[in-house]
């Protein structure tokens, strides 16, 4: 039958070992928890430059639009009242993507053409580079802002860990406190079940080395 000393020294031994491994599970978890949230800073501001750079492309493309618009209503003017020069001054000034619509529309005959699109802008080859600069910015803030979200979730995750960690360390000190074996063992299987518990689960979640 086991002595109470041999028994005491086991209880010990466990208690110190479950001390040193929740202390390092909790200097991990603490360690993780910053880099995620060092990785959501940063692609939370790639997410806000982007949706800048965004609306910025988008701005640009709404003033050339104008333009165009502005251009070949001159155009439609001098055309249709017969100045041949001018309207040909103001042809020779189309943007090169006006320029490219211009002649797939003027190719479906809308002037004999009832059915013809009622302006360049309504043909598909109207595509402005700088909408789909905004579209390409604005897809590329929503992937990061979604990586920022991931990035939040795992630190919260060790973030909660360090909490699980913290218990299994206060349960296998204040074992170390209690005069009863029976009461000293009950902490302590309590506190490395909390331990194996969080460290299983820690083991899903992802590291970030970088």
């Amino acid at each position: 039958m086991e002595s109470s000393g041999t028994r005491g020294r086991r209880i010990e031994l466990l208690a110190t070992t479950l001390l040193a491994a929740a202390a390092l599970a909790t200097a991990w978890s603490t360690f993780q928890s910053g880099r995620w949230r060092g990785v959501q800073a940063s692609n939370t501001g790639k997410s806000t430059a982007a949706r800048v750079q965004s609306s910025e492309a988008s701005t640009r493309a709404g003033q050339l639009t104008q333009i165009d618009i502005a251009t070949f209503i001159q155009w439609v003017d001098a055309e249709t009242a017969g100045n041949r020069k001018l309207a040909g001054f103001y042809r020779r000034r189309f943007r090169p993507e006006l320029r490219t619509a211009f002649a797939a529309w003027l190719a479906t005959r809308p002037f004999e053409n009832p059915k013809a699109p009622t302006s360049p802008f309504a043909m598909p080859q109207y595509r402005l580079a700088e909408s789909e600069k905004s579209k390409q910015f604005e897809a590329t803030s929503e992937l990061r802002l979604a990586a920022a979200g991931r990035a939040n979730q795992n630190a919260d995750d060790y973030l909660l860990a360090v909490v699980l960690f913290a218990s299994s360390l206060f349960f296998a000190g204040i074992s170390t406190k209690v005069p009863s074996p029976r009461q000293r063992e009950v902490l302590l299987g309590l506190g490395g079940l909390i331990f194996l518990a969080a460290l299983i689960w820690v083991a899903t979640i992802p590291v970030n080395f970088s």
